[in-house]
């Protein structure tokens, strides 16, 4: 029987190594390995707070031979700082470019960090876009939550943009990024490593979580974007909210969950039924186990009867 001790080691060895990450006190920027040369950094499950640091979002970076990549900057200036701190603590290869895999707040406000070192950020021209129209709510969002941390953080959009795809080959590594349409919010990406069947979805898949529909959010080009992702047939899935997943796991958490609401709203809509009728017929308990699902079901509802309503 193992000692205690044992026991002990063998926790601390698990939660410093495992994919799925235990809600923090803080944000502690602990890389953990995927595949070789592939990083991830799993945030919290719950809302974005002042002891995540904004940071209840999954990010990472690649290493090659010939320097890293990161996947998205973070929150602020301080997280971006962090990462790249935590970077360092894995290798010594030079930052050689940030992609940013959407518009949302924790996907690019650590972008002035790398680009005041002469980084390139990549995005798509459509976050580029949504980054000019939202990013100062966003920046003024993450302001008021986390006050003196988020000292030193200035709106820097992505200095290079694609239309569709973009493929980046750096110490033999290729990394294809791809506008699949959008859907969490307009110009999300995926972030494809080929060779290694491992994708970066940003927040076109949410795992260990309730998923949250933004005003901004377009349910029939996130299904499709999902769809296109799977078509790749990826081993690992590093998700925009969660833990490294299967592509079973994130249709489970994701797709079938978004087909469901549009479905649903679509259906209600045209029998006539109003919007608080819609919601009270709405039977989504199969995804009432996940976390945030009180907080978000209704909002997630309401935004998809809209959209229904609007097409």
């Amino acid at each position: 029987m193992a000692t205690p001790l044992k026991i002990i080691l063998i926790l601390l060895v698990a939660a410093f190594q495992g994919l799925v990450a235990a809600p923090a006190l803080a944000w502690d920027a602990i890389p953990q390995q995927v595949a070789p040369g592939v990083y991830v950094f799993v945030g919290d499950t719950g809302p974005r707070s002042v002891a995540n640091e904004g940071m209840n979002a999954t990010t990472g970076f690649i290493v090659t031979t010939a320097g890293v990549v990161v996947v998205d900057s973070g929150s602020s200036h301080q997280v971006a700082t962090k990462i790249e701190a935590a970077i360092r603590r894995v290798t010594p290869q030079p930052i050689k470019f940030v992609i940013n895999t959407g518009g949302q707040d924790h996907r690019w406000l650590g972008n002035g960090y790398f680009a005041d070192q002469g980084i390139p950020i990549l995005a798509s021209g459509k976050t580029a876009a949504d980054i000019a129209d939202r990013g100062g709510m966003w920046a003024a969002g993450m302001e008021k939550l986390l006050g003196a941390a988020f000292a030193g953080t200035r709106l820097q959009p992505p200095t290079r943009t694609f239309k569709e795809r973009e493929t980046l080959t750096l110490g033999g590594e290729t990394i294809e990024l791809i506008f699949t349409g959008g859907g969490h919010t307009p110009g999300d990406i995926l972030v494809w490593l080929p060779d290694r069947r491992i994708v970066f979805s940003g927040d076109l898949v949410f795992v260990d979580r309730l998923l949250g529909v933004l005003p901004v959010s377009n349910v029939k080009a996130w299904l499709a974007s999902f769809d296109a992702l799977a078509a790749l047939d990826p081993q690992w899935i590093i998700p925009g909210h969660g833990a490294p997943a299967t592509l079973a796991k994130a249709r489970k958490e994701t797709r079938d969950y978004l087909a469901l609401l549009h479905a649903h709203m679509k259906k209600a809509f045209d029998a006539g039924d109003d919007i608080q009728s819609a919601i009270k017929s709405l039977d989504d308990a199969a995804f009432a186990d996940l976390p945030t699902y009180h907080e978000l079901r209704g909002q997630n509802a309401n935004r998809v009867y809209l959209e229904v309503e609007a097409e």
